[in-house]
């Protein structure tokens, strides 16, 4: 057993250790960074004007041709299953809050305004700014959306109803929670910065 005062053996100070003992090694000085790649000085000036000539072309194109036949083609479309897909999810929720809302200031077509104009809202600002609390209502809104298509839906089709609604509320979803990552991040913060 050593005794308790006795001092440590000595250590050579830093400045008698070679650099090539040190570790770690000391870093060689980096290579220059390489100049960027400027495409347009590679690009012949005439490959750029025929790739622009044939973008104006497109445009011309798709503007004369390209949009009035997506017009027509809409025109002939039968759209009936998207408003039918509406009412499944949208009547069970007004049936719901007009029996829930009885006794209440508020009225059932207050409140479905609400429901949707809330909907609406969560949805724009949760997409164009990602706030978790713009996310998180969202989500909310979803949640009792399918909790009120469930509750007010007939019992024939109940399981029918809000698996539309939770379709709907998961392609609004697409755009409310994009970004969103269950990974955790890490964020690493050296603060030992070399002596000078």
């Amino acid at each position: 057993m050593t005794e308790p005062n006795k001092p440590d053996p000595a250590v050579p100070p830093l400045e008698t250790i070679d650099d090539s003992q040190r570790i770690p090694r000391p870093r060689r000085p980096s290579a220059p960074p390489a100049e960027p790649i400027r495409t347009t000085d590679d690009v012949p000036p005439g490959a750029i004007a025929a790739f622009a000539v044939l973008g104006i072309i497109a445009v011309v194109l798709t503007l004369k041709w390209g949009v009035p036949k997506v017009i027509d083609w809409s025109h002939h479309q039968d759209w009936a299953w998207f408003t039918q897909w509406t009412a499944t999810v949208a009547d069970p929720v007004h049936a719901y809050l007009t029996a829930h809302t009885a006794g209440l200031p508020l009225t059932a077509s207050s409140a479905f305004l609400i429901w949707l104009g809330v909907g609406a809202v969560s949805l724009v600002l949760a997409w164009i700014t990602g706030a978790v609390g713009a996310r998180l209502t969202w989500i909310a809104h979803g949640t009792c959306s399918v909790l009120m298509v469930w509750d007010a839906a007939p019992a024939a089709g109940r399981p029918v109803a809000a698996a539309l609604a939770v379709l709907a509320w998961t392609i609004g979803s697409f755009f409310a929670l994009r970004g969103l990552s269950l990974r955790p991040r890490i964020n690493i913060h050296n603060h030992n910065h070399p002596a000078r």
